[in-house]
This record gives C-alpha cells, sequence and structure tokens, in this order.
C-alpha cells in the first residue's frame, strides 16, 4: 500500500476537521453563524477560522474554528471584529490575544499526528 502524501493527509484533516466544526453544534443539521447570526444546513456554512489557516499551531484548534457562513468568512474577510467579540463572550476578555500567541508558535505536526487527528475527527463525526 502506497504511503500518504503530507498534502493529502492535510487535505484529508482539514476536511473531516471542517465537517466536525460546522455540524458539532448543529440543531437538526442547522448550523449558526457565530458572527451574523445567518442560520443555514452546515453543509453550505463554512468552517471560520480566527487566526489564519496558514498557522499550523491552531490551524485544527477547536477553539480557533467556528461556523460561518460564506458572507462572513469569505467576502467581509472574516468579520474579525465580530468574531472577537464572540470569542471574547465565550471564553473571556484575553482569549483572543492568549490565541494569537498560540498562532504564532512554530508547529510541525508529523505525518503520525496527522493521521491520528484524522481518526479522532472520523470518531467524533461518527458519534454525533
Amino acid at each position: 500500500m502506497k504511503k500518504p502524501t503530507r498534502k493529502s493527509l492535510v487535505t484529508k484533516l482539514d476536511t473531516v476537521f471542517s465537517q466536525y466544526i460546522r455540524r458539532k453544534d448543529a440543531i437538526n443539521e442547522i448550523a449558526t453563524c457565530v458572527t451574523c447570526g445567518k442560520k443555514d444546513h452546515w453543509s453550505k456554512l463554512q468552517n471560520g477560522h480566527w487566526a489564519s489557516r496558514k498557522h499550523y499551531s491552531t490551524r485544527w484548534d477547536e477553539y480557533n474554528c467556528n461556523v460561518q457562513c460564506s458572507g462572513c468568512n469569505v467576502f467581509r474577510a472574516g468579520e474579525i471584529y465580530l468574531y472577537t467579540k464572540y470569542l471574547c463572550s465565550k471564553y473571556g476578555e484575553n482569549f483572543p490575544e492568549e490565541l494569537y500567541i498560540k498562532s504564532q508558535k512554530t508547529v510541525k505536526f508529523a505525518d503520525v499526528d496527522l493521521i491520528e487527528m484524522i481518526e479522532k475527527y472520523n470518531a467524533l463525526l461518527d458519534s454525533l
């Protein structure tokens, strides 16, 4: 059996993690954008990152990722002000700063780490 490439592992993890984020708080398959409140089927919404996906230290961090509509996530650049207000209300006033500091740390995941996270989020999806 051919060993999966790092790129394919990252893509698989992005996919399963995104599905988990969008489905975990959905009620009857309907999720809500954390920045504007839009409600829609989870599959029509996106996994919005407060700290950019380019930062691997927070790319798959459940505290950094929440449901957003495409309008907020893409067309309004993540609505960072409203996203920050949401994080403060949910986790405390200092939380965005803590998340920012975490996002600036360099992290190198081994392939086995990515595989373990894929398995973890597949299992969590199965339990929903």
